[in-house]
């Protein structure tokens, strides 16, 4: 098994192509990481912004963290 991705990395290192779509694995791998803890720093944050416009746009009051719906 362990040839068989030796075979695979030999090749792909004599084969321009082979690098390139590694290097661009590479980077779509590192852009999933940065979005996802941009994600879960923000996530929290990105909750209450959200329920606060919902409580606007139905007419509610917004204080602290919770909302107050509209008579």
């Amino acid at each position: 098994m362990l040839s068989l991705y030796t075979n695979l990395a030999v090749r792909l290192q004599r084969n321009e192509k082979g690098a390139t779509a590694v290097e661009y694995g590479i980077m779509v791998g590192l852009i999933a990481v940065v979005i996802i803890v941009a994600v879960s720093l923000l996530g929290g944050t990105l909750n209450l912004m959200f329920e606060e416009v919902q409580c606007r746009v139905s007419g509610g009051t917004w204080a602290a963290d919770a909302c107050t719906p509209a008579p």
